[in-house]
């Protein structure tokens, strides 16, 4: 992890020095504000699309797992997006632009499904070898009495001689 980070870091500075070096430091250093000031509008604005498309999806009672993914992809790519550096700036907006967003979606989705067969196996491996079983003995139990209302929303039941 360490060294991932070293390498972000040199990344962020070869980047920052070579823009530097192109068209100077005041400019480098304004075009890293644009980026941002830009790159939050757009953080907003695709946030407010995917909580609108989540809720749409929601209230249609469908599976919403494409709007989650979606909005936890805004929020990354909007934190990346305040991060200080070209680097973080580009990924962000990668991720904050619809078409590069479904791209990364559908790959991460993907990427997930073939992991969790493995991860689901693994963890009753684990449990076999601990010998942790869990076994829940229950009964069900119903209150009601012959004369009672049934509660809201629920049909009454009507019992037959």
């Amino acid at each position: 992890m360490a060294v991932l980070f070293l390498l972000y870091v040199v990344a962020e500075v070869a980047a920052v020095w070579a823009v530097a070096s192109l068209i100077g430091f005041l400019p480098t250093l304004g075009l890293l504000l644009l980026g941002a000031f830009a790159g939050s509008w757009l953080a907003r604005r695709e946030g407010g699309k995917a909580a609108r498309a989540f809720m749409t999806t929601a209230r249609s009672g469908r599976s919403a797992h494409n709007e989650v993914t979606d909005g936890m992809l805004v929020g990354l790519g909007g934190v990346l997006i305040l991060v200080p550096g070209f680097v973080t700036d580009v990924a962000g907006l990668l991720l904050l632009l619809p078409p590069t967003r479904s791209v990364v979606r559908r790959s991460w989705l993907r990427r997930i499904e073939r992991r969790a067969p493995m991860m689901h196996d693994r963890m009753r491996d684990q449990m076999r070898a601990q010998g942790h079983v869990i076994v829940v003995d229950s009964e069900v139990v119903d209150e009601r009495r012959p004369g009672d209302d049934p509660p809201p929303g629920q049909r009454p039941v009507i019992d037959s001689p």
